[in-house]
């Protein structure tokens, strides 16, 4: 029976085939300016799913000769084998939106204008901060494909921006 590999397991995978081999910490790195925008998992994960991935004989581990405690990883054939699987199988799953600013606007009837307003606001600025980063992101040589995925969460970002600063904030129950 194949091994249970998750969407992390994946990552890790997708990032070794594409990146090379990799220490966690690199990898930890990777995500947060690649895909962890949109997919996050714990970065202690990250430690124990590369371990996990070299059990299984999907990655390859070595000490790095310089520390004892850092390891390197680089994907297997049957890693390589597993990620193909992975890609070419269909994802007929709708996508997962969690979002705590529109899950309290949900509620927002509840609310006093001043708490509506300071969600408007705050939900504006975190917004408008991830859509600098993600500016930031849009100026380095990157994947064709994560360019294309980065290219989707600013048009978000700049929406949600839009979205939060148009709110009514007042006595409105809109």
């Amino acid at each position: 029976m194949a091994p249970r590999l998750g969407p992390s397991s994946q990552v890790i995978l997708g990032i070794l085939a594409s990146a090379g081999p990799q220490t966690p910490y690199a990898i930890k790195q990777i995500v947060a300016r690649t895909v962890g925008a949109y997919w996050p998992f714990p970065h202690a994960q990250i430690y124990a799913e590369t371990a996990r991935l070299a059990e299984l004989g999907l990655a390859s581990e070595t000490q790095e000769e310089r520390s004892l405690h850092r390891k390197q990883y680089a994907i297997t054939p049957a890693g390589r084998s597993a990620l193909d699987a992975w890609l070419a199988a269909p994802t007929p799953e709708p996508a997962q939106f969690r979002d705590l600013g529109l899950l309290k606007l949900a509620f927002g009837s509840l609310a006093s204008p001043e708490a509506r307003r300071a969600l408007n606001a705050d939900q504006a600025a975190a917004h408008e901060e991830r859509r600098q980063t993600y500016e930031r992101y849009a100026t380095l040589p990157i994947d064709p494909y994560l360019r294309a995925t980065l290219e989707l969460g600013l048009r978000y970002e700049r929406a949600a921006v839009e979205f939060w600063q148009g709110r009514p904030t007042g006595d409105d129950r809109a």
